[in-house]
């Protein structure tokens, strides 16, 4: 589906002021409380050639900080998954900075990396995707299940969206996302979990180099503001 457009504004003088005298870490927390809704699952989606994994680090850190249990990071070149051990060293490093003491309360599980060991009580999972989680992973599961059928482990009228969903490697254990931001000019999402986003908010931002909490926040204060009628 193509990305719906977003009016991109900096958090109003209010809110400046409501958080100018709270610390980082502090003001994150409250922020998610104070939203009306937060996503359970946000997609990242990086449209743009060269993405930044300083940037890219810093927002999943603020998808944990702020509460969001579930975090999915895609490019359509699939630099972030080559480099998954980059992209997560700097997410390590982002969560000491960022987050400091309170490192511990904010622990990311990285769902598809060996470096799961590095974290306890993780309150947040992570999965970085690419291409070949897409359409492909579609494809894949087609033909587990036709194996299925042919073994005679299956017939073909088992087929339903919930068995599907059980053949897709990709997401596994994850719900559909709730949220996607997408980077870049590209009005799509370039191939990020086709079958997963039919009733997912996408919410396009101008770029992910450089980008600022308050750019992020904005993003979500628009998604929690927003009345979602699945299709009615």
């Amino acid at each position: 589906p193509a990305a719906g457009a977003f009016a991109f504004r900096k958090a109003g003088a209010a809110r400046r002021r409501a958080g100018g005298a709270v610390q980082g870490r502090q003001r994150w927390r409250s922020d998610g409380r104070a939203l009306q809704k937060l996503p359970v699952h946000m997609g990242l989606v990086v449209t743009e050639e060269e993405p930044s994994y300083a940037d890219m680090a810093s927002l999943v850190v603020w998808c944990m900080a702020v509460g969001i249990s579930y975090v999915s990071v895609y490019d359509h070149n699939g630099i972030f998954k080559r480099n998954n051990s980059r992209l997560m060293d700097e997410i390590l490093k982002q969560q000491q900075e960022l987050l400091g003491l309170d490192c511990s309360k904010y622990t990311m599980e990285f769902a598809n990396q060996d470096k799961a060991d590095q974290v306890l009580n993780c309150q947040s999972a992570l999965k970085v995707l690419s291409p070949e989680d897409g359409k492909a992973d579609i494809v894949k599961a087609a033909q587990n299940f036709c194996q299925l059928v042919a073994q005679q482990q299956r017939t073909y009228t088992d087929l339903d969206v919930n068995v599907l969903d059980n053949l897709l490697s990709s997401t596994n254990g994850f719900p559909d996302p709730d949220l996607v931001l997408k980077f870049g000019p590209v009005d799509s999402t370039l191939g990020f979990l086709p079958w997963h986003i039919r009733l997912t908010e996408i919410i396009s931002l101008p770029s992910h180099l450089n980008i600022s909490y308050e750019d992020f926040f904005s993003a979500l204060h628009h998604y929690a503001a927003c009345e979602q009628r699945w299709g009615k």
